[in-house]
């Protein structure tokens, strides 16, 4: 079993979650986050006033999927999330442990 957090770009999120239905993947998690890459932000101009924005708005996805899902998921993920250009975000794939599903006491592979 493995966890996949993407980072993306907020406006790519309805794409990656309707993608991601598409292959068969059950249930995703989304937060809101902010942070900074390789761009390190940008600088805006408010009122005539010059100021820099360090931490981009980011949507974060995490995907629990079985270890013969995850190529498929991550493919997924990356194709749908696709832009082209700066700051489309990152892909980290972590392995798990375990999985227990709260309601029932499902443990491993079946909680998922």
């Amino acid at each position: 079993m493995k966890l996949i957090s993407a980072v993306i770009k907020p406006f790519k999120l309805d794409e990656v979650r309707e993608a991601l239905s598409e292959v068969g993947v059950q249930g995703i998690t989304v937060t809101e986050v902010k942070g900074f890459g390789r761009q390190k932000g940008h600088t805006e101009l408010y009122r005539g006033a010059e100021y820099v924005v360090d931490f981009l708005p980011k949507v974060k996805i995490e995907v629990a999927v079985g270890d013969s899902e995850l190529e498929a998921a991550v493919d997924t993920i990356s194709q749908a999330a696709h832009t082209g250009k700066i700051g489309d975000g990152k892909i980290f794939v972590c392995t798990l442990e375990q999985v227990i599903r709260i309601r029932t006491g499902e443990t491993g592979a079946e909680a998922l």
